[in-house]
């Protein structure tokens, strides 16, 4: 990398409070991200690709219950070598990522502790990407037909743009504490194709009928909220489909370990 910045990753690991996950109830654990996939938790999971990925220096976990998290051996390593610290989550999803941040080295990368498919190549390709277009915010994406290749259920639903359908990857970019103010738009909890009408309360009803309509590009939607919020923010698209599948329910659960166990018998027999 030509850029020899070191970027500080925090992995979103936090619970719904008061509410059991499915997929927790299931495997008998207290929460989600320590549900087992393909025999791994997948916090632990993401934490060993992250940590791969040379451009991740220092690594914090945002969560509500870390007992259960730190007892898991790549955390427990990590924790003990003083890489990897915990930061308390909140109650919504900014006010946590406002938490992991507190102190921290910038530039940031934020991921998901559900975000089993992503590679150390894959963060490694996001953080590439946003420090050669000199962004100070960014959200990576996966192509519509890319997301259909590497399997056709792994996602049910896209942002439709004039230049095609897209999906959500989480994974972020803060590259300066001025541009966690762009974490607003979460506060609602995101999701914006389930909850579309989010998008007027982040970006204005006239970009919520644009986006409802797909009139416009990805990049125009973008070029907007950086007027609003001063600074330079991008869409950061991908190269691989699997990027954009992350374990929410049983269904994307099924097709995740699916995915995992074909990645292990492909290196085994390698």
């Amino acid at each position: 990398m030509a850029n020899e910045t070191k970027v500080t990753a925090l992995i979103m690991a936090g619970k719904r409070s008061g509410v059991l996950d499915p997929l927790a109830e299931r495997a008998g654990v207290a929460q989600k991200c320590v549900v087992p996939v393909d025999g791994v938790p997948m916090v632990e999971r993401v934490v060993r690709q992250v940590s791969d990925c040379d451009r991740v220096g220092a690594i914090r976990i945002v969560a509500h219950e870390p007992e259960e998290i730190a007892a898991q051996p790549t955390v427990a390593k990590l924790v003990a070598e003083g890489r990897l610290t915990f930061a308390e989550g909140r109650f919504n999803i900014v006010d946590s990522v406002f938490s992991g941040a507190e102190g921290a080295e910038f530039p940031l990368l934020i991921t998901t502790a559900d975000n089993c498919l992503v590679t150390p190549e894959g963060y490694a390709e996001f953080i590439d990407k946003c420090i050669a277009n000199k962004v100070e915010g960014a959200a990576g994406l996966a192509r519509k037909e890319d997301v259909k290749a590497a399997d056709p259920q792994g996602q049910a639903k896209f942002y439709e743009f004039t230049d095609g359908g897209y999906s959500n990857c989480n994974m972020y970019w803060m590259g300066s504490e001025e541009a966690l103010s762009a974490a607003e738009i979460m506060r609602e909890g995101g999701q914006f194709v389930k909850f579309p009408r989010r998008i007027a309360k982040a970006f204005g009803w006239m970009n919520l009928v644009r986006f409802y309509f797909g009139w416009g590009s990805k990049e125009k939607l973008f070029e907007q909220v950086s007027r609003r919020f001063g600074f330079k923010m991008m869409p950061i698209v991908l190269s691989d489909g699997h990027y954009a599948i992350d374990v929410d329910n049983e269904r994307t659960f099924e097709v995740t370990e699916k995915i995992l166990k074909r990645r292990r018998e492909d290196t085994a027999g390698a």
